[in-house]
């Protein structure tokens, strides 16, 4: 089967080349130019303002049938193929819209990017590289269109609508950025998805510093503020050039992290769950497993409640995470001999760790 464009050209090539010879036989016949013409005009497209001359011989009346099947033939040939490139777009778009929504529905543990701008391309882009699962949602057609265009997950729409975070899979998603320039749109998505998601981590942009206070109060987890960022780094590099130089130096080192990771250091989160059989356990058991090979950062409680620095008898609860630095290879064994460890006290002891 011809492509829909093949046939359009096709059905207009022959349209033209159809016009112009019964225009030429016509004028064979006898009549000017213009009578010519407009007979043709009036015979292929069934007008019916009558023959402009009397058609009496058995020739001229074939080949006014001729010219009718003909001329009629191209133009429903090239009408057909239009047709057909419509339908084609268009079933192929419901098809992809299906496709992606059955994929979206189908995620866990995934963000949700509200907002396809500059903050959204760039965080789109860093989720991508890190091979996080991420949907966007914009209302900015032209914006879903480049984003469909890099293979992005899209739900078109108000990220402020119920309805619209519920297709993009708030129920199972694990983290949400709000980066819309609108700081009343931002606070509003973010009251709505905490409201939703109440164990969901959001992350919000705000253009004004007093904004800040606003999303924090409707459930935001983390705040942006980029004027506040940009104004920060730009002081840095005039008090402190020569420390930015060194961390910005070179393709693969922008990262604090990646510097680390050269030097065989790495920064990582212990999740405290069930499976993990930390539940109990105190900073101090963690120290002592780890025999000096780990700095014990930060601890960020359940409820996103952040220590710094925690002390040792400080106890783990259940959807805790402790912040810890240390050698590649020693953070890793350090978590298998901490939950045999508390498997071991939990079958001995009466003490209940989980």
């Amino acid at each position: 089967m011809q492509s829909p464009l093949r046939r359009i050209l096709t059905g207009v090539v022959f349209f033209l080349i159809t016009v112009f010879l019964a225009t030429l036989g016509y004028i064979v016949a006898g009549w000017s130019p213009l009578e010519a013409f407009y007979m043709v005009v009036i015979t292929v497209f069934g007008v019916g303002f009558g023959e402009v001359r009397p058609i009496t011989t058995p020739e001229l009346r074939i080949f006014t049938m001729l010219v009718i099947v003909g001329g009629t033939s191209s133009a429903v040939y090239a009408v057909g193929g239009f047709v057909q490139m419509v339908t084609e777009g268009e079933i192929k778009q419901i098809l992809q819209r299906k496709r992606m929504s059955e994929t979206i529905k189908a995620l866990e543990d995934h963000v949700i990017i509200c907002g396809f701008g500059r903050m959204g391309q760039i965080l789109a882009k860093k989720l991508t590289d890190a091979k996080v699962t991420f949907v966007v949602i914009d209302n900015n057609l032209d914006r879903i269109e480049q984003a469909e265009s890099q293979g992005y997950l899209v739900r078109t729409g108000n990220a402020t609508d119920d309805t619209v975070l519920y297709k993009a899979g708030i129920d199972n998603a694990r983290a949400l950025a709000t980066v819309l320039p609108d700081d009343a749109a931002n606070v509003f998505i973010t009251l709505t998805a905490r409201e939703l998601n109440p164990k969901l981590t959001i992350l919000a942009r705000g253009e004004l510093p007093s904004t800040e206070r606003k999303l924090r109060l409707a459930g935001a987890d983390q705040v942006v503020l980029p004027a506040s960022i940009s104004a920060l780094r730009m002081a840095h590099m005039i008090t402190h050039p020569a420390t930015l130089d060194f961390f910005s130096q070179g393709d693969d080192r922008n990262t604090l992290n990646e510097l680390l990771n050269q030097m065989d250091i790495q920064v990582d989160e212990l999740a405290i769950t069930q499976k993990s059989g930390m539940i109990g356990a105190t900073i101090g058991d963690i120290e002592v497993r780890g025999k000096g090979t780990i700095i014990i950062v930060a601890l960020r409680r359940a409820d996103g409640t952040v220590i710094t620095h925690p002390g040792q008898m400080t106890v783990l609860g259940e959807g805790d995470a402790v912040i810890v630095m240390g050698h590649q290879q020693d953070i890793p064994q350090m978590m298998r001999s901490l939950v045999v460890r508390r498997k071991m006290k939990y079958r001995g002891s009466p003490r209940i760790w989980n």
